[in-house]
């Protein structure tokens, strides 16, 4: 009686402990297997500060050195390497962004990008080749994610998506991260072409329009939106040469001080009108990402960030303060690159180096910059981006 009694003991704990390991192993699994974020997905609506290739898909293929550092090749990017969009990306542990014009090699699983190259807020009142700005202004860029949405529900009631195709399942829209960084063409080709008393006057236009799509893309079903503010074009090296200035309005680290005052105007408002647009979004996490203040202490301070140059570009003609002629760009046979342009924060004269967008992304990531507080790390178990 007591064999039976104590072989019965032996097979209901043998029961537990199996039990209590299938639980152990299920968890292990679940969490090696289970989503990390809780974003799926990235859309993002800008100019060639986050063009990962929309504009390159549309237009004449991008040339040499762009791409140089990362990609070692042209890739469609404005830079040596890569974008604040791409390092996002990959601290959110989603793959770079497809350009929504690329037709060949496109990956929309985990989102799309809309950014075209010279885009404006404002739509152009004159072609490419006239005005130098891109047919794809926001509102088109609006109207396309609008029709990827749509296309995706199309195709999805018609079962045509299936496992391995690259289209995402039409829930992504509500669990993706939309990043809107536009408006620096709106503002220098208005300030180069009617000055600083014109471009104040055209502020409100431009930021009531971006509201406006954000409002829109709540509509659609976004729920989450990053929207950066502009850099301190008065510090960019081809604007200080393309846009007139006095001498005397310079600072001591080498900026147009009017210049910068007018993109704190118009950065201010900014904030204004998404702190007040905020409310009404109900269910939303609307943020204002203040990468101008990271970029100028990089403009300010480049020693303080490992920098040697900040208003002269690593990538143009003419050597000197800026390093920069409009007659002969970056990409130009005359034109030449620098061999470090890990020393430089400006690349072409207009855009970032890889270092610096690198440098404002860990500010992103930190959340420091974020207005009001959005802490990506409690969202997210975020990726490392120093690779």
């Amino acid at each position: 009686m007591r064999t039976l009694e104590a072989s019965s003991s032996c097979i209901v704990w043998n029961f537990i402990f199996i039990i209590w390991m299938v639980i152990i192993i299920s968890s292990l699994v679940g969490s090696s297997t289970s989503s990390v974020c809780e974003f799926e997905g990235m859309f993002n609506f800008g100019d060639s500060n986050s063009d990962t290739g929309g504009f390159y898909s549309a237009f004449p293929p991008q040339v040499s050195p762009y791409g140089k550092t990362y990609f070692k090749k042209p890739v469609g990017r404005a830079s040596d390497g890569r974008l604040i969009v791409d390092f996002l990306a990959q601290a959110l542990g989603l793959p770079f962004l497809s350009p929504y014009l690329q037709s060949i090699g496109s990956d929309y699983r985990h989102g799309a990008n809309f950014a075209n190259s010279a885009s404006t807020v404002i739509p152009p009142t004159a072609s490419l080749f006239v005005s130098g700005l891109s047919p794809f202004y926001l509102g088109i860029q609006l109207r396309q994610m609008e029709q990827f949405k749509a296309r995706v529900g199309d195709l999805f009631n018609q079962q045509k998506i299936r496992f391995g195709a690259n289209l995402p399942s039409p829930d992504i829209f509500g669990k993706s991260i939309y990043t809107i960084y536009i408006g620096q063409n709106d503002f220098t080709s208005k300030l180069a072409y009617g000055g600083i008393n014109a471009l104040r006057g055209y502020i409100p236009q431009i930021i009531s329009q971006i509201d406006a799509t954000i409002k829109e893309l709540y509509l659609q079903g976004g729920r989450t939106f990053l929207v950066f503010n502009l850099g301190p074009i008065g510090c960019y090296p081809g604007y200080m040469v393309e846009i007139y200035h006095e001498s005397s309005d310079v600072d001591e680290f080498g900026c147009v001080v009017s210049h910068n005052n007018v993109v704190y105007e118009y950065n201010k408002l900014l904030q204004e009108t998404l702190t007040q647009t905020r409310g009404s979004l109900k269910g939303a996490s609307l943020i204002y990402v203040d990468t101008h203040s990271t970029l100028l202490k990089l403009f300010q301070y480049p020693t303080t960030y490992g920098f040697k140059y900040s208003t002269k570009a690593c990538c143009g003609h003419g050597g000197g303060d800026h390093n920069f002629n409009p007659k002969i760009l970056c990409g130009n046979l005359a034109a030449s690159a620098c061999h470090d342009p890990q020393n430089y924060v400006s690349w072409d004269g207009i855009h970032l180096t890889e270092a610096a967008n690198k440098i404002v992304t860990r500010t992103i990531l930190n959340g420091s910059i974020f207005h009001p507080p959005f802490p990506l790390h409690i969202h997210c178990d975020l990726e490392p981006i120093d690779d």
